[in-house]
């Protein structure tokens, strides 16, 4: 996990990455696989990663939730998530789940039937990952922090994204 300068909606700004992408790199595993993910944390906030929608099955710990299933990965350390896919296919998702850096740390997997296992529908022509999100001009953490400050609710995104990407803004660059 990375610190990288990003620019959308015609301003640049230092987001919180996973191998230095925004959306994070999509992980493709097959049903029954065992997952081995090292996350490295090179930014400055403590972080874990959860895995949305797998089973962790005599795996808790490798679920992500900080300070409930596991400790946070601290600056500096690393830790490797271990754990098996079992009996699930589909398209699912990973993000950070501590802060809000969730709302740039975040990423796709996609669980395909075992080998010589047939789609239980019609196999696609065609496959694409789509992955929504948010995107604020400020600093996601200092968003949330006002926030918890003032009691209110956080400020409303920017823009919303599709794959990392807000719609075209005239005057601005596509990314």
């Amino acid at each position: 996990v990375v610190l990288k300068n990003t620019t959308r909606l015609c301003s640049t700004k230092p987001i919180v990455t996973v191998n230095g992408r925004y959306p994070g790199p999509t992980l493709v595993a097959r049903e029954d696989d065992t997952i081995l993910v090292k996350v490295v944390n090179h930014v400055k906030y403590n972080l874990s990663i959860h895995w949305h929608g797998i089973r962790q099955i005599r795996t808790g710990w490798a679920d992500g939730p900080a300070y409930i299933t596991q400790c946070p990965i601290q600056p500096g350390q690393n830790y490797v998530y271990n754990f098996t896919l079992t009996g699930q296919r589909g398209t699912l998702w990973y993000h950070a789940h501590i802060l809000w850096l969730r709302a740039t740390v975040h990423g796709a997997i996609v669980i395909l039937p075992k080998r010589d296992v047939p789609y239980p529908f019609p196999k696609p022509h065609k496959e694409e990952i789509v992955v929504l999100g948010e995107w604020w001009k400020s600093d996601v953490e200092a968003v949330i922090n006002e926030a918890l400050k003032s009691g209110l609710a956080p400020n409303v995104s920017d823009a919303h994204t599709i794959n990392g990407h807000p719609g075209p803004v005239p005057g601005c660059p596509s990314k």
